[in-house]
């Protein structure tokens, strides 16, 4: 019961507290509640400079993001675009992008408090300043009302004072006057008439001073008990809704930063998806088809017997054995410092793989089959609108149209020419692919048969392709063999012809331009005298005249294994 009691007595206290008026309450602290409704204002000021603080951080945050985004993002006709073929690669482009829009929910977000807070209460902060001066002038007007009537009663009550005391003295006057026998008659009367005058005067003062006294209490409690109550009312209830408004800009303030939040975490979930297509396997399969040249590892040595001092290897004469081994490691050194000529780039990638090539001639052969069908759809287009215009002369002149498909009409000319000549490179180049393959499927029967390792074309990794199938010099590895023939050059005028070990047939052109070397055309067959020693070059002879060296990859070989002087595999 006692626990029932108290809580009752703190429900009727909050509801008292609740309910009470700064009117009745603080009818005395005019002074105070002026500086408090102040320091309400400037409490809002203060938080809206808060939120503008606040909404300038989210600009240069947002500005920041952007910047980074996008010094990040690939540059157009940059080797960074060729990287983003790579999962990771384009999983970071995502984030960046994922990255753009989360910072735009950031400028949303500044955009709001400026629109939804800042402006409101700086508008609301001029109206509270207006409301407050009017409510606070009101009651200043009360309180000089209020001091002129006391200073009113104040003046009557002096003034009736005064008029009694001289009432006082004037009857005591005519007292004395009356009792003195020495006193004319006509002095007594002017005494006692005098007295009455006086008397008269104290009452007339005495009845305004009450009438004055009178109006002072109802105006003190007209100023106590109505106006002060009802403008004290007035500056609570500005006070509250300033208290409401506060709140309601705390609430917007949230409300604005929850309002992004679906959106940023799509953005997150974006990332992380990002994150989730990154593909390890399928990035190195990308590096395989980014690099893959269509070249075959070379093959393997052979042994080359020098116990058999009499015998005649393919690759040394009788003449050669003194210098043979030095003749052999110099041109082994080539092999494996054979730096690929990248020479320039031409139209139909000649200068790149034959795989390499063949996948740039098919994207390159995809983009104008873009291009062609946009230029047919376009044509299509003014053909329908010239139609219209035949119908209804009045919409437009048909023959405008015409320059414009005319032009059309040569752009599709152009792009089909541009079409079929990189159809025939890329068939070409297909079928070189396909013929390469199925010599090397052979090549590899053979080694299954024979149990030997076959002598193919697979030892010129860093030749590269051109435009009719064959392959562009490398005028650096010539320049190197150039050196290297001319130290021979005298040893070849003495010695015996090489005995041949086999034939070749020549599957691209190829022109000697350099010393030592020997041209060949497609098609051509030729005797083999000396198989590659791994440097990528096999000496053949055309007559008994002309003989020199060709590029192994250029040929196809057909060895004699029968033949005087062939090579003793081991």
């Amino acid at each position: 019961m006692d626990s029932n009691r108290g809580i009752l007595t703190l429900r009727r206290n909050g509801r008292e507290t609740m309910n009470c008026s700064w009117g009745t309450e603080l009818w005395d602290q005019f002074d105070n509640l002026e500086k408090h409704t102040q320091w309400g204002i400037e409490f809002v000021e203060r938080y809206t400079k808060f939120v503008k603080e606040r909404s300038e951080i989210e600009l240069n945050y947002a500005k920041q993001i952007r910047n980074l985004s996008k010094k990040y993002q690939p540059k157009k006709n940059s080797r960074e675009e060729e990287e983003y073929k790579y999962s990771s690669c384009r999983a970071f482009l995502m984030t960046l992008n994922e990255l753009n829009d989360y910072a735009g929910q950031h400028e949303i977000v500044a955009e709001n408090l400026n629109t939804q807070i800042l402006s409101e209460l700086s508008r609301y902060i001029q109206e509270l300043k207006a409301e407050r001066k009017s409510h606070f002038h009101d009651g200043r007007r009360a309180q000089q009302h209020m001091e002129n009537s006391w200073k009113q009663l104040e003046s009557s009550k002096r003034r009736f004072e005064r008029d009694c005391k001289e009432a006082d003295r004037a009857q005591h006057y005519f007292e004395k006057m009356d009792a003195d026998i020495n006193v004319t008659k006509a002095d007594v009367e002017k005494a006692r008439q005098q007295a009455q005058i006086r008397h008269q005067v104290a009452a007339d003062s005495k009845n305004e001073y009450l009438s004055c006294l009178q109006k002072f209490n109802k105006d003190q409690s007209e100023h106590y008990y109505t106006l002060i109550p009802l403008i004290f009312q007035r500056i609570q209830e500005m006070e509250e809704r300033r208290i409401e408004r506060v709140g309601e800009s705390m609430r917007t303030y949230a409300d604005v930063d929850r309002r992004v939040l679906p959106i940023v975490s799509k953005c997150l979930d974006g990332m992380n998806k990002a994150a989730e297509s990154i593909d390890p396997k399928m990035d190195t399969k990308q590096v395989v088809e980014t690099y893959k040249s269509g070249f075959e590892p070379p093959g393997d040595v052979e042994f080359e017997d020098y116990s058999l001092s009499m015998r005649r290897a393919v690759s040394e004469s009788s003449f050669l054995n003194a210098r043979g081994e030095s003749r052999r490691r110099s041109r082994g050194k080539l092999w494996p410092f054979i730096k690929r000529n990248k020479g320039t780039s031409s139209e139909d990638y000649s200068h790149l793989p034959p795989e390499q090539r063949r996948k740039k001639l098919q994207a390159k052969l995809n983009d104008i089959t873009k291009d062609l069908q946009k230029e047919m759809d376009q044509r299509d287009a003014l053909a329908k609108m010239k139609d219209v215009y035949m119908k209804n002369p009045h919409m437009g002149d048909p023959s405008s149209v015409d320059p414009r498909l005319e032009e059309i009409a040569h752009n599709i000319d152009k792009l089909q020419q541009e079409a079929q000549k990189f159809e025939s490179w890329l068939a070409d180049v297909e079928g070189k692919l396909l013929e390469k393959g199925d010599v090397q499927r052979r090549q590899s029967a053979h080694f299954d048969s024979h149990g030997h390792a076959p002598v193919g074309n697979n030892c010129a990794q860093n030749r590269e392709s051109s435009p009719d199938g064959s392959y562009t010099e490398d005028h650096g590895v010539e320049n190197q063999f150039k050196s290297r023939s001319t130290e021979f050059d005298d040893e070849f005028d003495d010695e015996d012809p090489l005995p041949t070990i086999g034939t070749c047939k020549a599957l691209y052109p190829f022109e000697g331009q350099n010393e030592g070397t020997i041209s060949m055309a497609e098609g051509e067959m030729l005797y083999v005298i000396e198989e590659d020693k791994g440097d990528g070059w096999t000496r053949v002879r055309r007559n008994e005249d002309e003989e020199g060296y060709v590029p192994t990859s250029y040929i196809k070989l057909y060895f004699d294994t029968n033949a005087k002087g062939a090579m003793t595999y081991i």
